[in-house]
């Protein structure tokens, strides 16, 4: 898809903006028009960013704000600031998320709790106080991952909350629907960034994943980007309380299995008895 101006004159909302898919996605947005600001922890990372997409689009208004997308003062303080822009908004894209290997014999409820609130707190928080923000409708587009409906051992809060973000989406697309916002995913299968990386620089691991993947390739930060850039705009505008996968076909097949690799993290003995349903001392 070519720059388009589809987009000219709406402002949107980007949280993860210095990630590799946050960052991704508005360049795409800023690309056919829109005013992005963009939202992350680090203010070095996001100035970074900013140079990078207005390096792409030199004209673009990208504005950035330094906060954390679980706070809900930061996420309100961002989310004005984006409305400020052009006084209006129009896109809401949370991207922040993540989740790392553990068995859930090893997990506590901190950590469980952890990882629900920012796969799914960060989600909501921008659409709460997000919406009321979007006079005359628009368009939520969350980032989900293959993980809430493929099994994949050892990722058990990870998948608990991408399958409780999807049903967010659909709770929230019902409701929200008679304003004229409406609410996506996107779900991506294994995607290089920041968190993938060491997944991608190990060849073994890469490989199984790749092998089920009917189209041969892992996922770059562009392909989810452009699945994004869809239902953002106004292509889409009959879409809402779907799931897209952009995973390469790996949702008809499975995922790996990384036993092996999970033994080397916390010891195979360890993890033989956890298969035995034991928690280990």
């Amino acid at each position: 898809m070519s720059g388009n101006n589809a987009l000219a004159g709406k402002t949107a909302f980007v949280t993860g903006g210095s990630g590799s898919i946050g960052s991704h996605c508005a360049k795409l947005l800023v690309r056919d028009g829109a005013a992005v600001l963009i939202m992350g922890r680090r203010k070095d990372a996001l100035e970074k960013t900013k140079a990078w997409l207005l390096e792409a689009t030199p004209d673009a208004k990208v504005e950035i704000f330094a906060g954390d997308a679980c706070e809900e003062k930061d996420v309100r303080a961002g989310l004005d600031l984006a409305f400020k822009i052009q006084n209006r908004l129009d896109i809401i894209v949370p991207t922040v998320g993540g989740g790392g290997f553990k068995p859930l014999l090893m997990l506590d409820a901190a950590t469980f709790e952890a990882e629900l609130k920012v796969n799914i707190i960060s989600a909501f928080l921008a659409v709460r106080y997000g919406v009321p923000l979007m006079e005359g409708g628009g368009s939520v587009v969350c980032i989900s991952s293959t993980a809430a409906t493929l099994p994949f051992a050892y990722l058990p809060a990870y998948h608990t909350a991408k399958g409780g973000l999807e049903n967010f989406v659909r709770a929230a697309s019902e409701e929200l629907g008679s304003a004229g916002v409406r609410v996506n995913a996107v779900r991506p299968g294994l995607t290089r960034s920041d968190a993938t990386g060491p997944m991608f620089a190990a060849p073994d691991i890469l490989d199984r994943f790749v092998a089920e993947f009917p189209l041969g390739r892992a996922g770059e930060p562009e392909d989810i980007a452009e699945a994004v850039r869809y239902l953002a705009g106004p292509e889409s505008s009959w879409v809402t309380g779907q799931s897209f996968a952009v995973d390469g076909g790996n949702e008809i097949r499975k995922n790996p299995d990384l036993s092996d690799m999970v033994g080397l993290m916390i010891g195979q003995d360890r993890l033989d008895m956890l298969k035995r349903g034991k928690s280990p001392v």
